[in-house]
């Protein structure tokens, strides 16, 4: 299979690239560095020291023996080009992690806010009409975020992206539809995913393009079988307080000493899924296509539920380090009671990677190695998200 990941230099776009090309598929990226830009903007490296993609892209050919194409491309900015390696390579999928993909870092100024709308709207429109002149019928699959539904209790189990509704007229008359779950988006991040969704439901309804879209819970862990088959292929590591995902962080905050900062009263339960199995994921998505002229296919990728305090405990348990609570930057409920299904990843054949001691030990481990290149005052979430007129 021909596969084109745009956004392929990134934290789950680079392990992806290497899992498919290892399963044998010509694989080809397309990227423009903004997240190494992002880096420099912040002052702040990922925590082990990610190589050049020249560097990396060699370093896999002589490791497997199989060759990644690149090309470095804007696809917010440079539609002709898009439009050219998409006609030219012809690919039988395409997965789309080309957005900016923090949360923090979207609510950091209104220029921030500007920048994060602009880029993942454009990328994923530029993407589908791209598609549509090139006329290339490819299978899309798009990374998502579980934040598209909220994180209010809504009292039922999260559904995996529609739900059947009753429709109730002035009349009275009852009408019954199968509706995509009401967005409630708590950043401008989680937003911009819900037009992606609505971009996607139109293209797909108006035009028959073929998609996926994968609502992804908290990414933790940051090695795959494939990233460890050479220093020159290790994967990000990010534990700043903007791309820093919450376990990831509390396991450097313990590595350095550093007391694990719990956002208010730590009652948030979120949805987690570990790096090995966002790349199995996606392979499981390219292995089953939604047939031509159905709906757009979603899947919740996540694996487990955990409230954010219990995290804390649990890694304060293993490395003996302190818990600090601080104040919350999110406006968001202390409490809640997130519930959501999985069911069609684990009946395409997921088998789940649990959070569990030995893989925190693995992290751990990469992040005492390391702990040399810490910025301890980029640990802290800086970034508030209400800015209300008082």
């Amino acid at each position: 299979m021909k596969i084109l990941v745009l956004g392929g230099d990134g934290f789950c776009g680079w392990p992806t690239s290497l899992h498919l090309s290892q399963l044998g598929h010509e694989v080809f990226i397309i990227d423009d560095f903004s997240r190494r830009r992002i880096d420099v903007e912040l002052e702040v490296d990922s925590l082990t020291p990610i190589q050049p993609l020249s560097v990396r892209l060699d370093a896999w050919q002589r490791v497997s023996g199989k060759r990644i194409g690149f090309a470095h491309l804007d696809i917010c900015a440079d539609y002709d080009r898009v439009l050219e390696v998409i006609g030219s390579f012809s690919p039988d999928a395409i997965v789309h992690f080309a957005e900016q993909k923090s949360a923090p870092y979207s609510m950091k100024s209104t220029w921030h806010k500007r920048y994060t709308v602009s880029r993942n709207t454009s990328a994923t429109t530029n993407l589908l009409c791209a598609l549509l002149d090139a006329g290339v019928d490819a299978h899309v699959i798009h990374l998502g975020t579980m934040g598209v539904y909220g994180y209010e209790s809504a009292g039922l189990m999260l559904p995996e992206g529609y739900v059947d509704a009753i429709l109730e007229d002035p009349k009275g008359r009852l009408s019954k539809r199968r509706i995509l779950y009401p967005f409630d988006p708590g950043s401008v991040y989680h937003t911009t995913k819900t037009l992606d969704a609505l971009l996607f439901y139109y293209f797909n309804k108006q035009d028959g393009i073929r998609v996926t879209d994968l609502h992804q819970g908290i990414v933790w862990g940051t090695s795959t079988k494939d990233t460890e088959l050479s220093e020159d292929l290790i994967n990000r590591f990010d534990y700043d307080g903007d791309f820093g995902t919450v376990l990831n962080r509390f396991l450097i905050q313990a590595a350095v000493g550093f007391p694990l900062t719990v956002h208010g009263s730590g009652g948030q339960r979120r949805a987690f899924i570990n790096i090995r199995d966002t790349v199995r994921c996606i392979e499981l998505a390219l292995m089953s296509p939604p047939s031509s002229g159905s709906q757009v296919r979603v899947l919740n990728q996540m694996t487990e539920v955990h409230r954010i305090r219990d995290l804390a405990r649990l890694i304060s348990r293993l490395f003996r380090v302190e818990v600090n609570s601080v104040s919350n930057p999110r406006t968001e409920d202390e409490e809640n009671a997130l519930d959501a299904s999985c069911d069609g990843l684990v009946q395409l054949g997921l088998k789940p990677t649990l959070l569990e001691e030995g893989l925190l030990r693995e992290l751990e481990y990469i992040a005492r190695k390391y702990h040399h290149r810490v910025d301890s005052s980029r640990i802290p979430s800086q970034s508030l998200w209400s800015h209300r007129f008082k």
